[in-house]
């Protein structure tokens, strides 16, 4: 029964991964965000602005992904449930 959802479950854990990577990434770009207000130096004002869209490019595609791995994981709980509850009653438990 479960030999079945193996490659499904394969596919999950690669959108978590991903998922995960993400985080890490973010991370990585927010050490890097100045908090201060650079209003008379053209360069760093540029930086900052860099660094703020490539954060809501990340930020948009982890909300996606994190809702599409949420949803997949419930949906394969689910036919999991259903496949032995169906499993079951054939059994006649």
């Amino acid at each position: 029964m479960i030999s079945s959802f193996i490659p499904y479950i394969v596919l999950w854990v690669v959108l978590a991964l991903v998922v995960f990577a993400l985080i890490i990434y973010r991370r990585m770009v927010a050490s890097h965000e100045d908090d201060a207000l650079h209003l008379g130096q053209a360069g760093a004002v540029a930086q900052q602005t860099g660094i703020a869209q490539k954060l809501e490019q990340i930020d948009k595609w982890g909300k996606i992904l994190t809702a599409a791995v949420a949803v997949y994981g419930l949906l394969l709980g689910s036919l999991y449930l259903y496949q032995g509850w169906v499993a079951g009653s054939r059994l006649g438990l």
